[in-house]
């Protein structure tokens, strides 16, 4: 019987644990045994979600002749534009210090989430001459899905975002999202429902400024998701130059179309009518303004044919980001 190595992300180095948790359960649906640690020998290949600071039991790993597979997300970038702190910072470098040298110098395989980031890493750090492949996320599409249960409704219409923590910098995301549903709230009643990680700073500044209602959600458990996904009419994805998000794979599969700027893996991930893009209208690598009356109009071409834009959203989900189809590819990348 096959065996695979999952190693646990470093706090802040790429990946998600649910992502693990998810190609955990997969191959073992498939038969393979799983372990997550270095020295739980033997088995046929290691998959580092992101980074990993035992290095030394990777090199170990390698000399045996195991598959070292790194799974890579995007690259830690905003500290660079802008001021977050010296503690985020040092916390950024450090996690792509890890990252660059487990690609260049461990790795004898990578998975690269999206186009965009395979792209991203060649232009940043130069192409490695081993195997790559682009694998994007995937999810549940029986736990996600448009039938279920629903948050309360409030009677208007809901732009929801969702994301693990809008703070380090990404508070540029959430002005957004606010810029949007103001828009949208001049023709019609519009609020905006905000899931995930804010400073209480944040939330007062916004409540004092915003010219709709906001609902401040915080961090919610995963199993609450497809529920928000339900009840709202859009989501806005707020990650400039997102990797491969999974808010949008999720809203997607639960029928939610996706308003959002051309940025990052987007455009590779919300086609066939899933949602509604737009160009950012300046330099988002520079993070200048963006262009939110065209970002208004988007999500006014969205709430204006809600059954259209539903239905393709979800066929788009089982198109291009089956849960099992991930598994499948990783399996083929690990042990073949």
């Amino acid at each position: 019987m096959s065996r695979i190595c999952l190693i646990p992300r470093v706090h802040g180095v790429g990946g998600m644990v649910s992502f693990q948790a998810k190609l955990a359960a997969g191959l073992a649906r498939r038969g393979i045994q799983v372990c997550d640690d270095l020295a739980d020998a033997p088995y046929e290949a290691v998959l580092i979600t992101g980074g990993t600071r035992a290095l030394a039991g990777v090199w170990q790993a390698r000399r045996r002749g195991v598959h070292i597979v790194q799974r890579l997300d995007g690259i830690n970038w905003l500290h660079r534009r802008e001021r977050t702190g010296w503690r985020h910072a040092l916390r950024a470098e450090g996690a792509n210090w890890l990252l660059t040298f487990l690609r260049a110098r461990l790795a004898t395989r990578l998975v690269y989430q999206s186009e965009f980031v395979r792209t991203w890493w060649q232009d940043w750090f130069g192409p490695v001459r081993i195997p790559a492949a682009v694998i994007p996320n995937g999810v549940d599409l029986s736990v996600y899905t448009p039938a279920g249960p629903s948050e309360p409704a409030s009677g208007r219409s809901r732009v929801l975002v969702v994301e693990g923590s809008l703070g380090g910098g990404y508070d540029r995301g959430l002005a957004s999202a606010v810029g949007l549903a103001e828009r949208l709230g001049l023709k019609s009643s519009v609020e905006l429902m905000v899931v995930g990680r804010v400073t209480p700073s944040q939330q007062a500044t916004f409540d004092r400024h915003s010219r709709v209602p906001i609902l401040w959600e915080g961090l919610v458990p995963p199993e609450r998701i497809p529920a928000l996904d339900r009840s709202a009419q859009l989501l806005y994805s707020a990650d400039l130059n997102a990797a491969c998000p999974n808010s949008v794979i999720e809203a997607m599969a639960c029928g939610l179309p996706v308003v959002a700027f051309q940025t990052g893996a987007l455009p590779e991930m919300v086609q066939g009518g899933a949602g509604c893009l737009v160009p950012y209208g300046g330099d988002p690598w520079k993070l200048e303004p963006p262009d939110l009356s065209a970002l208004a109009e988007a999500g006014a071409r969205v709430l204006s044919d809600q059954p259209g834009y539903r239905k393709a959203a979800r066929q788009r989900a089982v198109e291009a980001f089956d849960l099992e189809q991930m598994v499948d590819r990783y399996l083929h990348v690990l042990l073949e």
